[in-house]
């Protein structure tokens, strides 16, 4: 565990994230937020960009000045600090490489979820900020968490089965993080909900059974909030990928419907057993 500093004792662990806002609760800053709540652990938000999305798919998005998502990263951790950092949507280049300086310079492991798409195929990243995401925000990441779909995006590398992961996980860890925690639930029915977290040397491979259950709106924000939520308590990463995958496989099997789309994962499921 990390030890509290002098006059903390007592003060929960210490997580931020800076990613875009979902206006339905389901995703971004506010899964995020829930997801660090209901691990037991002071969420702290930077917000990247405003999208209007429900469960049906996103309407809109408006992106943040990167001065105003820089002022905002600068006054939490200037005065409060952080335990580890999470990002989400992002956007654009200017963006991309605005964070991608600031949490390279954070004393603090970074959680880097590098958000292409939405749960309803929407584009939350410009074709024009892919480079600066291979180039500057992966290499600054403690731990990388691309779904397959993103994989692709950033490397080219398609996954059809579980030995593609390997594949995957070796593309994305050509660009510089520490970890790579391959995500396989794009594998479909037929497969386990699979992940593969690895550093190129060390391999967990974390399976849980597939839920029939359409409302998984929030799944990827979710197990990367819950692993920086981990690292922020002091877990080394393979015991913060493990815990998170825990975590968000209840709140996908507790997923419940909302609107007329795809609902949302239960963040507070474990309180409602």
């Amino acid at each position: 565990m990390i030890p509290a500093p002098p006059g903390t004792a007592g003060r929960p662990p210490l997580c931020l994230t800076v990613a875009g806002s979902d206006s339905g609760g389901g995703a971004g800053i506010q899964a995020d937020l829930k997801t660090m709540l209901a691990l037991g652990v002071h969420g702290m938000s930077v917000v990247t960009a405003v999208t209007a999305q429900n469960s049906l798919g996103v309407r809109g998005a408006w992106e943040l000045p990167a001065e105003a998502v820089e002022a905002q990263y600068r006054a939490v951790v200037d005065d409060i600090g952080v335990q580890a950092v999470k990002t989400g949507m992002l956007a654009s280049a200017e963006l991309v490489e605005t964070v991608a300086r600031l949490i390279a310079a954070t004393p603090a492991p970074a959680v880097v979820d590098p958000v292409g798409v939405s749960k309803h195929g929407d584009a939350l990243l410009a074709a024009s900020a892919l480079e600066a995401v291979r180039t500057l925000l992966l290499p600054a990441a403690t731990v990388a968490t691309p779904n397959l779909d993103e994989v692709a995006q950033l490397t080219g590398v398609v996954v059809t089965d579980e030995d593609g992961l390997r594949r995957a996980a070796g593309a994305i860890l050509a660009y510089g993080p520490r970890w790579a925690l391959i995500k396989g639930g794009h594998l479909g029915a037929g497969h386990d909900a699979v992940d593969l977290l690895t550093d190129g040397t060390t391999e967990l491979w974390l399976r849980a059974p597939r839920h029939d259950n359409r409302h998984t709106h929030g799944t990827g924000c979710t197990l990367a909030s819950a692993v920086a939520a981990g690292l922020a308590k002091g877990l080394d990463v393979p015991a913060a990928v493990t815990a998170a995958k825990e975590y968000v496989t209840g709140a996908v099997a507790a997923g419940f419907a909302l609107g007329g789309g795809i609902g949302p994962v239960d963040h507070a499921w474990r309180w409602r057993g």
